[in-house]
């Protein structure tokens, strides 16, 4: 009966630990096929959301994770003021997804 268990798990003409080290190679690349197409793309464009909000100043226009367009009036550690329409939001600096637009002066002084 282990015979028969033992065939099962390795391919014909193989020896027991040959089917191991065809294992092991086969979770290997499903490892490295998981970290380049899902973990690594996602730190990149984290690190591109931490710039984005280290840069963050007033006057910029920005949208919210919500999708709520609005410019920049007040910065505090974690919070952000808004003022969209006639109304003023305090949010997360985390929920900022996107820079729409930044003032003239910003703009000459970052080229």
């Amino acid at each position: 009966m282990p015979r028969v268990l033992a065939s099962l798990f390795t391919p014909s003409g193989q020896s027991g630990s040959g089917g191991v080290l065809v294992f092991a190679v086969q979770i290997g690349l499903f490892i490295a096929i998981f970290y380049f197409l899902l973990i690594r793309p996602q730190r990149r464009q984290q690190d591109e959301h931490k710039k984005l909000l280290a840069t963050l100043q007033k006057g910029d226009q920005v949208v919210t994770s919500g999708g709520i367009i609005g410019e920049v009036i007040h910065l505090k550690d974690n919070e952000v003021t808004i003022r969209s329409g006639e109304s003023r939001l305090v949010i997360m600096r985390s929920n900022v997804s996107n820079i729409l637009k930044r003032p003239q002066a910003a703009e000459s002084k970052q080229a």
